[in-house]
């Protein structure tokens, strides 16, 4: 069994190519589950937007549609609101399910 150490380990070397774009903000960010995946979970502000975003890496969710992977999201965390849109963006190497969208 591993350890926590070890744990965060694999995750921070999992992300560490996590790209942020120049002009968003991020607010919060940290690393956890939704299931049996590892994600990155991000609380972001761009261009009089804020919103959330849980991110995959590619290699774990790539057996999925997008429609699976926005269905992890919905039915195992409990941070999407009601009747929040959610977006995908499959990067080179992540997934990003965006989601809880304000604008100012």
């Amino acid at each position: 069994m591993k350890n926590e150490n070890t744990t965060n380990k694999i995750m921070n070397e999992k992300f560490k190519d996590l790209p942020v774009d120049e002009d968003t903000q991020i607010i919060l960010s940290f690393a956890t589950k939704v299931e049996h995946y590892d994600v990155v979970y991000q609380k972001w502000y761009w261009s009089g937007i804020y919103a959330e975003s849980i991110i995959f890496c590619n290699e774990d969710v790539t057996p999925l549609s997008e429609e699976e992977i926005k269905k992890e999201v919905a039915e195992n965390t409990a941070l999407l609101k009601d009747n929040s849109q959610m977006t995908i963006k499959r990067g080179d190497k992540y997934t990003f399910v965006n989601f809880n969208f304000i604008t100012e």
